[in-house]
Formats: structure tokens, sequence, C-alpha cells
């Protein structure tokens, strides 16, 4: 099977850091996921019900991103990840969590960490 479903940029305002200054201003938080699903049965019959809803999909990674704070972003990219996986169907997840804003004195365009987590 190779098929994938990606979503890519979902931005969320979270408050996920180990500096107290984090947790209390918060920051954006850019999430990537690709799940490995078969799409075949939504292919054929062209019904939501037979597939991932992204839609619903975003809403969930929102709702982590926004929800409970962590002070690293392995932790919140494992929730994530642990959340795609809630559904029967998806058999592996990519997860990138950027942190754009991170406290780092120098210029830079971007941190992330990526996860890969699939089922046993």
């Amino acid at each position: 099977m190779s098929d994938r479903i990606t979503l890519s940029g979902l931005v969320v305002r979270g408050y996920h850091g180990v500096f107290e200054h984090e947790r209390a201003d918060g920051q954006d938080f850019v999430v990537d996921v690709a799940l490995d699903v078969d799409t075949s049965a939504a292919g054929r019959s062209d019904d939501l019900a037979d597939t991932v809803d992204y839609g619903a999909l975003a809403a969930t990674i929102a709702a982590i991103v926004s929800g409970e704070p962590v002070n690293l972003l392995e932790t919140l990219a494992g929730r994530i990840a642990t959340a795609c996986l809630a559904d029967a169907r998806v058999t592996s997840a990519e997860v990138t969590v950027h942190k754009p804003n991170a406290p780092i004195p120098l210029t830079f365009d971007d941190v992330a960490v990526t996860i890969t987590r699939a089922r046993p």
C-alpha cells in the first residue's frame, strides 16, 4: 500500500516550551502530518465514512496543540501521532511540529521535530 493523506501547514497557537515566558505568552506552532492509509475503499465508494476525515483530523490536532502545555516538541509530536493512530485505518503517521519562533538568540528560519510512528 502506498496511499497517503497529508495535512500541511496547520497553524495553531500553543503554550509549549521550557521557559516561563513561552508558557505565559504562547506562540504559533505549525503542524504537518502524513498518514499511511489504504484509500481504496473510499475510492470505490466515494464516501467520506470510508476514509480519514482530514477536517476532523485538523480539529483534533488543533485541540492537542492549543491544549495542555508540554516542555518538548517531541512530546507534542508524540501526542499528535497517537491521535492519528487512533483511527484503525491509519497504519503509520509522520508528524512534524515546527516552532518558527523558538527562543534562540540567533537568526534562523525554523526549528522542527519530525517523528514517525506505526502500528506494531
